[in-house]
């Protein structure tokens, strides 16, 4: 009697780079743009993900930038939800 082989799952949507949702934070650069005279200038937060797999460009509060300047500067890690726009600072085993 023949072995029999095991099943496999069929998968209908490969992974791509698009399908990835949460990926790591490898470096990030902030920036600030002049505006029109008298107008506030415009922060934006560079994120580059995955060692440069993926980007995306975050237009922050002038309140925003010092505590995410705080916040990415102490954190170990960090990771971005693409889908949702969430930035997550590391992580904490649970009773620490």
């Amino acid at each position: 009697m023949p072995a029999k082989s095991p099943t496999t799952r069929t998968v209908t949507q490969p992974v791509t780079d698009d399908s990835i949702r949460v990926r790591q934070l490898s470096h990030y650069q902030f920036s600030w743009t002049a505006q029109e005279a008298g107008d506030e200038g415009v922060w934006t937060l560079q994120l580059v993900l995955d060692q440069g797999a993926w980007e995306e460009v975050l237009t922050l509060d002038s309140d925003d930038v010092d505590v995410l300047q705080e916040l990415l500067r102490h954190a170990k890690s960090a990771q971005y939800d693409v889908g949702r726009r969430v930035l997550m600072f590391g992580t904490t085993p649970v009773g620490s």
